[in-house]
């Protein structure tokens, strides 16, 4: 019987209270599983299991102020067991093989939400990861870029606290702290996640999966490999950062975004390749910290899928940060110099150019990836020009049994479009015939200001040859916005000219990312511009843009004149 106390876990603190527990007496827990979750310091301190075996005690609840020494929780050992498991390295014994309704590769927003809804739906769910879970978009991208934004947001509020009356001196960055912060954020959510699949009844195997046929994977794990037997497969492999050939990408001081997450040295100077979402918020960021950015895009304009009014807007306000941008500029080359700078050659109106940098970040887009995972040996049907896996709108590959979800479909690179295409597999997979509906998937850009569109724009609108009407209002006439200290950006809601519905929305201001969502209910449910209008938004709220915009696109804006 082990005891788990709170010794050698709290610094120099000397009390914590338990903020939550994660197990139950009698639960059966695994080495590194999430048990409690305390607070010391205003600090999260996440308790993990070190050992694989049975809660049969509980010594605290929630609330608990708790010392140095307190028992926690005693657990029963079973290491014996695992370690026979363990020694089991021949994957057709019976510690190696296993059945599964369903077997998922990859544990990303995809993956690990088809596995929650698969096993609530009550299949028997077997989860593959080679990495951590919540793939990329929790451990390197939507969420560590999200605390940097954070800190970067922070940092400016800092510079500018005299203009809301307050003081602050000797303003300082501390980027190991800023990246510690990051760290301990996808840390906590990760165990999250453990604990979901824990308590869901989902089997996590950590290893490289590969679809043998498709009622059979194959996993190759460091202490012995797994077979599954299993009904139904879900391919969830996500992406991975897309190459240009560039000659010196390859050169030491050349890196992509998961290494940028990584920096605690900030450079003088970084030179970013590619202005589309990734590259711009980590130019804002970046720049925010006081690091001299310059952008390079190929296109005729920054985050060129947006309207041209939303691209001219987000440029005039880069620039005015003094982030430096060339658009229409091909990269030719990059070179080392001998005091260890880089210079990013490019040519811009056939003019050859040259700018330099400490540190060059290649942010030119992801590629689906499903390498090794068996999908030409299965003759599984490929995209057009072979860019993703093929699926139809209930997520089915060319195989019936197979579907594939995520940036590996190509279909529409978002972490939340995952996790959506997810749940429409599992449901049909389940008998719940489903259909994947790409008509309203909001888009979330984390410049300063952000940037969230849905549905139609300007330009989709006019290609689809579809008749519209746009109601526009700025955020700089909305109250709340100039409490705020912004005054910048605005709201652009489109709607059939015929029927008046809510087609699509593009906005650039404060708090775009969260307001998008009310728009997005718009859009999916045929809403129409005087629906909005009609419904009291609180005030003084940024939300009231939206009612504005809707005014504006069927009648006429309280709040400015039109």
């Amino acid at each position: 019987m082990v005891e788990l106390t709170l010794d050698g876990l709290l610094n120099n603190a000397s009390e914590a209270k338990v903020t939550r527990v994660n197990v139950e007496e009698g639960e059966k827990i695994n080495k590194g599983d999430l048990l409690f979750e305390v607070e010391a310091n205003k600090a999260a301190i996440p308790v993990e299991s070190n050992y694989e075996g049975k809660i049969t005690k509980i010594a605290v609840k929630e609330g608990d102020v708790v010392k140095k020494g307190d028992l926690l929780a005693t657990i029963e050992e079973t290491e014996g067991e695992a370690n026979q498991k363990q020694e089991d390295t021949n994957p057709e014994k019976a510690g190696n093989a296993m059945e599964a309704d369903i077997t998922i590769i990859g544990a990303g927003p995809g993956g690990y939400v088809a596995a929650i809804k698969a096993a609530q739906m009550g299949a028997k769910v077997v989860l593959v990861e080679k990495d951590k879970l919540g793939g990329t978009c929790l451990n390197r991208g939507c969420i560590p870029t999200k605390a940097l934004v954070r800190s970067a947001e922070i940092y400016n509020y800092l510079k500018e606290a005299d203009d809301f009356g307050c003081h602050a001196e000797n303003i300082s960055l501390n980027m190991k702290k800023v990246i510690k912060r990051k760290d301990k954020i996808v840390s906590r959510l990760v165990k999250g996640i453990e604990f979901l699949m824990r308590k869901n009844g989902v089997k996590v195997i950590q290893g490289s999966g590969q679809i043998k046929d498709p009622e059979t994977v194959y996993v190759k794990k460091d202490n012995g490999d797994v077979v599954i037997n299993t009904s139904n497969i879900i391919i969830a492999t996500g992406s991975v950062p897309a190459h240009l050939p560039i000659e010196g990408a390859d050169l030491p001081g050349v890196i992509n975004s998961a290494e940028a997450l990584e920096l605690e040295e900030l450079p003088e100077k970084m030179v970013i390749v590619g202005g589309g979402v990734i590259g711009m918020e980590f130019a804002f960021i970046f720049n925010s910290f006081g690091v001299d950015v310059t952008v390079v895009e190929y296109l005729d304009d920054i985050l060129a899928s947006n309207d041209s009014d939303i691209c001219s807007e987000i440029t005039s306000i880069a620039e005015n940060r003094n982030i430096k941008i060339f658009t229409g500029s091909r990269v030719e080359k990059i070179n080392e110099t001998e005091d260890g700078k880089y210079i990013v050659s490019f040519t811009q109106n056939d003019k050859n150019k040259f700018v330099t940098g400490d540190k060059v970040l290649m942010a030119v887009g992801r590629k689906p990836f499903f390498e090794g995972i068996g999908v030409e040996e299965l003759g599984l049907e490929l995209n057009e020009k072979g860019r993703g896996i093929k699926v139809n709108d209930k997520m089915q590959t060319s195989i019936p049994n197979i579907y594939a979800i995520g940036d590996v479909t190509s279909k529409i690179l978002l972490a939340h479009a995952a996790s959506h295409q997810g749940i429409v597999a599992v449901k049909n997979i389940m008998g719940e015939e489903c259909k994947m509906d790409y008509g309203a998937i909001p888009g979330a850009v984390f410049t300063d200001p952000e940037i969230a569109t849905v549905g139609y724009n300007e330009k989709t609108a006019t290609e689809a040859g579809i008749e519209y009407n746009v109601g526009v209002f700025p955020f700089k006439a909305n109250g709340k916005v100039l409490t705020l200290g912004e005054n910048k950006g605005f709201i652009k809601i489109l709607t059939e000219k015929d029927t008046d519905k809510v087609i699509g929305c593009s906005m650039i201001g404060p708090h775009s990312t969260d307001l998008i969502a009310e728009v997005t209910l718009a859009v999916k449910n045929g809403l129409r511009a005087e629906d909005i209008a009609e419904t009291i938004h609180a005030h003084p709220t940024t939300a009231e843009v939206i009612h504005e915009a809707a005014l504006s696109a069927y009648e006429k804006p309280l709040h400015t004149f039109q």
